[in-house]
């Protein structure tokens, strides 16, 4: 077997099921499996999984074990050659997996490949591609200088090495993920996908970002950004300081004062709200149903020749494939006006995330 993809969720139905479909579609031509592990979700998503998805090997945790110990279950059971590592709040296209594929089996000493993620309005996410966040460098980062954090030296659309990869699109070979024992499960969450990236460059292979595919990643699904969410980044950091350099205090204790004072300020990201103002429906059917729920008439158009601002399109994956869709965010994401929302193929609601810390949008119909 050629392929493995293992997805970890936990209580996100149906951004999971937008995900398995572009998924399944994406591994029609790849001997492949798809591997779901959940942690022990309180919705539908296993019921979804179930009747929708039978062909998916679904594993049901009696336990939110976390990210780590919950993928490491995931890639226990796989039997792939290589392993990709992705989140359910992701959107891949047609050719994602054969493109980075066809790419891995050129390397030698390969570790991890990346790809180019951008969020639900099309807007690039620097944590693509990263430096080795040491601690000089994740105070820099604390306080603004993200220079030597974020890779910028290679462009969005390029490919290179780069030594720190994100967990949300993970493509590693299943015998040197194996070689250095997975994900360390003394991260439950954050940090995890740091820790692995560095292990594997510390064993001598190389990570890749390949920027010629394009993957969504939605984000901020599965968790808040509020104050448990900087005093759990800021403990899987100190794991991974402590693991990997040697004891600074200085600096540990000014990464410390710098987080404690975030955390009393409870500082939120600032959020640009994109007002609506026309909706446009980029489909060749007409949905009564959807216009019922919905604020404004539709405006219904097969293809995009222009947009306007404050537009949102409701792309139609029942017309448009997933990489017509990543395009459409692609070329339009210097718009910072519009927003948009998918209607997965042969489903009942309509979904997106207008930005890349809180929560996306469902819309039942």
């Amino acid at each position: 077997m050629k392929l493995s993809v293992v997805i970890l969720n936990y209580n996100v139905c149906h951004f999971l099921e937008l995900c398995l479909k572009s998924v399944v579609t994406a591994t029609s031509k790849i001997d492949a499996e798809i591997i779901v592990v959940d942690n022990q979700s309180s919705d539908d998503s296993c019921h979804m999984i179930k009747t929708r998805f039978p062909e998916v090997t679904l594993i049901e945790n009696t336990a939110n074990y976390g990210f780590s110990k919950g993928n490491n279950i995931g890639v226990s059971r796989a039997k792939g050659e290589y392993v990709c590592i992705l989140n359910p709040d992701t959107v891949v296209t047609e050719d994602t997996f054969l493109s980075v594929l066809k790419f891995a089996d050129k390397q030698d000493r390969l570790g991890i490949v990346g790809c180019k993620l951008i969020d639900g309005t099309g807007a690039f996410l620097p944590e693509s591609k990263r430096y080795v966040p040491t601690p000089a460098v994740a105070l820099k980062k604390i306080l603004g200088d993200t220079d030597s954090y974020y890779v910028n030296t290679i462009e969005e659309n390029a490919i290179g090495p780069v030594p720190i990869l994100v967990g949300a699109f993970m493509i590693i070979k299943r015998h040197v993920y194996n070689a250095v024992n997975g994900f360390d499960e003394d991260f439950f969450m954050y940090g995890e996908d740091i820790d692995l990236s560095y292990k594997i460059l510390k064993a001598g292979f190389q990570n890749f970002y390949f920027g010629a595919t394009t993957v969504i990643h939605f984000k901020g699904e599965s968790t808040c950004r509020n104050k448990d969410y900087a005093k759990r980044f800021n403990g899987a950091m100190q794991i991974f300081y402590k693991k990997h350099f040697s004891k600074n205090l200085l600096l540990e204790t000014l990464i410390s004062l710098v987080v404690k004072g975030l955390i009393v300020l409870n500082l939120q990201p600032s959020i640009d709200k994109r007002d609506v103002k026309s909706i446009v429906m980029v489909s060749n059917r007409k949905y009564k149903l959807i216009e019922s729920v919905l604020p404004f008439s539709l405006i219904y158009k097969s293809k995009i020749e222009e947009v306007a601002d404050h537009q949102q399109l409701i792309l139609d994956n029942n017309m448009l494939t997933f990489r017509q869709i990543v395009s459409i965010l692609e070329i339009h994401a210097n718009n910072k006006t519009l927003t948009y929302r998918i209607l997965p193929r042969e489903s009942d609601f309509l979904i997106g995330s207008d930005n890349a810390v809180s929560k996306g949008i469902v819309i039942h119909f």
